[in-house]
């Protein structure tokens, strides 16, 4: 038996390396996934590697009401209900000083990380409480519990979630949806290249050894690793766990 046997997720930001490495957990223990990113070969391909028959996709911009909707819309069609919301989805911006950044830039990465998870929530927790319950488990991060220098857009981002997985817990806490946040330390994928770059260009290497010098594990962390927790706070081995945050960081949040 698997821990998702018989359970239905949609699963935005699916194409990156935390989303692709949970939509692979999430179908290897029993759940069929609908999985939501941009549009891009990507995408595609990580549905074909699963197989039509545990997975679908629908290319879909978060920040946009009528595509969230539409996505929400989707599963529920496909699948006839949706247990699972993994609101994954995010952007790391630029990385500049606050004085430097520029209005547009910071309102780019709220759209995507705070407007998609608030969409996210609005259209599916109709849906989950309708059918009794369910999960909702939001990618916030490290970023979400402490500041960065340089990263102003994203930390405020990623604050602000806690703060919306709080409100709604407050609010729905006793309809049987769940809703709790996952804090990932720097973890292997193209947003800490990025992010080691933009810190500075051409050094990236040894941005990440500084980074990694901040952990007390002494190292990134892996897309399975968070997957893992996903799974766990999608599972039924969480049922009585809601409006929690839950650390993947190897210590990292301990200082």
């Amino acid at each position: 038996m698997g821990r998702l046997d018989g359970k239905v997720a949609l699963i935005t930001g699916a194409a990156g390396g935390i989303g692709a490495e949970t939509a692979r957990l999430f179908v290897a223990e029993g759940a069929r996934v609908m999985l939501a990113d941009l549009p891009g070969t990507a995408l595609q391909s990580l549905a074909k590697e699963l197989g039509s028959d545990a997975a679908s996709y629908i290319a879909t911009d978060v920040s946009s009401e009528v595509q969230m909707q539409r996505a929400v819309d989707a599963v529920v069609e496909r699948y006839g209900r949706l247990d699972v919301l993994f609101a994954n989805a995010g952007t790391e911006g630029r990385v500049v000083p606050l004085v430097d950044c520029a209005l547009e830039d910071f309102q780019r990465v709220i759209n995507v990380n705070v407007v998609g998870v608030f969409l996210g929530l609005k259209h599916a927790i109709p849906v989950m409480q309708a059918q009794g319950g369910g999960s909702i488990v939001i990618t916030s991060s490290i970023g979400g519990l402490k500041g960065f220098a340089g990263l102003s857009a994203y930390v405020t981002s990623k604050h602000a979630l806690v703060g919306m997985m709080r409100s709604a817990v407050l609010e729905i806490g006793n309809t049987g949806v769940r809703v709790n946040t996952i804090h990932p330390s720097p973890i292997e994928t193209r947003m800490m290249r990025s992010i080691e770059e933009g810190a500075a260009p051409g050094q990236g290497s040894a941005v990440k050894k500084q980074f990694e010098a901040s952990i007390p594990s002494g190292r990134y962390g892996t897309p399975s690793e968070v997957a893992q927790m996903a799974l766990f706070l999608a599972s039924e081995d969480s049922r009585f766990c809601t409006g929690g945050r839950y650390s993947v960081d190897g210590g990292m949040s301990a200082g």
